[in-house]
């Protein structure tokens, strides 16, 4: 048996430039045949209303509200996993974390003002997997792969260009861990990314373990317009 399972998705309760509500986005997925997903919400500065930037409880409490009311739609058919996108100040390259707990983000320091270094060091080392999403998008520049577990080799919003570069860079910094995701902010780039697996991922720990094994394919639907 195959399972599918989206590994990059937004929802508008966090991500500003996501229009679809949590319930729907895992209720669409649903429908699309997945098993499953990431919910990877920006963790940026455009994610936090000003006061948040000086209160973390309150900010974290904000960053987990899509993640926790999707799990109150998850069952034994569709699981729901934490994940992020997190940018950091003043720059605009994107990476994409796998592995993080509720437990983890109120434990860490504000990751906004940790830089790719520190928080790479942080993340990494409570078993998180840390990878560069959409590598070859405008004015994004290639991480040091020393920093990196991985890379986004295919991504719904890019370009077919784009995604070829990724893929070749991946290849390049010979990338343990290589991955496909949607990028879902809206209806119509829903569905185009993720893996397929021959077990079922319910926990982070399936999730790790499957990616760093490379035991998936991965869906690439790439958009003609």
């Amino acid at each position: 048996m195959e399972y599918k399972y989206e590994l990059h998705a937004h929802t508008k309760e966090v991500s500003r430039c996501a229009s679809l509500p949590v319930k729907e986005v895992i209720e669409e997925y649903k429908k699309a045949g997945y098993s499953g997903i990431v919910l990877t919400d920006h963790y940026s500065p455009m994610t936090f209303n000003p006061n948040e930037f000086f209160n973390k409880k309150k900010a974290i409490d904000h960053y987990l509200k899509a993640y926790r009311e999707a799990k109150q739609y998850e069952t034994e058919d569709f699981t729901v996993l934490l994940g992020m996108e997190l940018r950091f100040y003043a720059t605009v390259n994107d990476y994409i974390i796998y592995g993080i707990t509720e437990e983890m983000l109120y434990e860490l320091p504000f990751l906004l003002k940790t830089y790719i270094r520190r928080a790479s060091r942080l993340l990494r080392e409570r078993g998180c997997l840390f990878l560069q999403a959409h590598p070859f998008r405008k004015l994004i520049t290639r991480a040091n792969p020393d920093y990196l577990d991985g890379v986004e080799v295919f991504n719904g919003k890019a370009s077919v260009e784009e995604n070829e570069s990724a893929a070749k860079w991946a290849e390049e910094i010979n990338a343990s861990v290589r991955t496909s995701g949607s990028d879902c902010h809206r209806h119509s780039s829903l569905g185009f990314g993720g893996i397929i697996t021959q077990e079922p991922i319910k926990s982070n720990d399936d999730l790790i373990r499957i990616l760093k094994n490379g035991n998936f394919k991965l869906i690439k639907e790439q958009k003609t317009s």
